[in-house]
């Protein structure tokens, strides 16, 4: 089972889109079976709420539910539980250390790194543009899962 934890500061916008995102993409492909798939937030703010409305929204216009979904943040258990911690920005990847100390065994990347646009996912909660968000998690998690299921592209 391949494990995958996404993380942004809140665990209300991006990584419960990334979290949703992936678990269709690996419906969708046939390969569910193989992969356990979450979220999770480097701060204690949101922890409880439900995933933020308009990222509610974003997730509803292509056929994705996050019913359920409420913020977590992550643990030293976390680390060794999952395969994969994928931040969504390098102010995450600080706090991640903060939490869960040194990456020894290389599980935390960053969302960006999987495609050809490295950087940050833009941050709607700033922003607003949740269509920029969307574009962002839609490209990482497509070129994550072709990596983790060994394909080109």
């Amino acid at each position: 089972m391949i494990k995958i934890l996404f993380i942004c500061h809140g665990n209300i916008c991006r990584s419960p889109m990334a979290e949703f995102v992936m678990k269709k993409m690996v419906k969708d492909s046939g390969v569910a079976h193989l992969f356990e798939i979450a979220s999770a937030a480097t701060s204690t703010e949101e922890i409880g709420n439900p995933v933020y409305p308009p990222a509610r929204r974003k997730l509803a216009e292509h056929g994705i539910g996050c019913e359920g979904k409420t913020a977590r943040q992550i643990t030293r258990g976390d680390y060794r539980h999952f395969d994969h911690i994928i931040a969504m920005d390098r102010y995450n990847l600080r706090n991640l250390r903060r939490v869960i100390g040194e990456d020894i065994d290389g599980k935390i990347s960053l969302m960006m790194d999987y495609t050809d646009r490295p950087g940050d996912v833009a941050d709607p909660w700033y922003t607003g543009d949740f269509d920029a968000t969307w574009r962002d998690v839609e490209e990482g998690c497509q070129r994550l899962l072709r990596q983790l299921l060994g394909k080109q592209g």
